[in-house]
Order: structure tokens, then sequence, then C-alpha cells
């Protein structure tokens, strides 16, 4: 299944806010969308999470306000919680949606080796079968 943009109405149930500024939503979802395409294209199914993720912060404070006092109100938000960007975790979400970033191996082995020895085989290697008390084998 190919990814599906989320709409406005999407990011207003996802913000729990009654009513929304479809003009502005629609905008930010589509910048969402192109920053989120900078580190995964094509968008897997499933990136719409992170795409609402970004939007919203980006929705609920534009100008990256830290601490507001409105009358004997106020409010501190965490560093960094507004503005269009991406997380460390989302950008690590949208890989590991799109399968990359997880651990593998290289096999360096040929598909054609041969598992028998190639160095000539020596009758002699080894331990001699003959037990000397005192000494040992010799």
């Amino acid at each position: 299944m190919a990814f599906v943009a989320p709409t406005a109405e999407q990011l207003a149930l996802y913000l729990d806010l009654p009513e929304i500024n479809g003009d502005r939503a629609d905008l930010l979802i589509a910048k969402a969308i192109s920053l989120c395409e900078t580190v995964v294209k094509p968008l897997p199914d499933g990136a719409d999470a992170i795409v609402l993720s970004v939007a919203g912060r980006a929705y609920v404070n534009p100008q990256q306000v830290s601490y507001e006092t409105i009358g004997p109100m106020s409010v501190q938000r965490p560093q960094g919680s507004g503005g269009l960007y991406l997380t460390k975790a989302d950008k690590s979400a949208l890989k590991s949606l799109a399968g990359r970033g997880g651990a593998f191996t290289v096999d360096p082995t040929p598909a054609t080796a041969d598992p028998s020895p190639t160095y000539p085989i020596d009758d002699d290697y080894g331990p001699p079968l003959e037990w000397e008390p005192g000494w040992g084998w010799v």
C-alpha cells in the first residue's frame, strides 16, 4: 500500500482541536511531507504518523516559543518544541518504516566456494602414534 498524505481534519484530530485553519494545516502537511522526503523517498506506508507529528509541532508552536506568560498564567515548553523540523527519532522512524537502518551481515564467501581442503593432506601431520613414557608422544 502506498503512502497517503494526512488531511487537515486528521491533523485537527491529532492535536485535539475543535477547529483548525485548513489552508495553514494543508501547507504545513505539504512542507512536512517534503521534509520527510529528504530522509526517505518515496515515503513508506505508515509515515503519516511522522508527518502529523512534524506538522503538529509547527501548527501549535510556529514561532518556537519556549516560555510564555499571559496575565496570571504562564507556560513553559520544552526547548525546540516548535517550528518545522525532524527530530532524530523522526528520522529513525522513517528509516525503520522504509526497512533501512537495521543490522545486517555480509558473507564474503563466493557462491562457487568448495568446502573441501585445498592444501595437500599430510598423513604424518599431527602427533605420532607412539607414546614414550616420560617423554610423551614422540
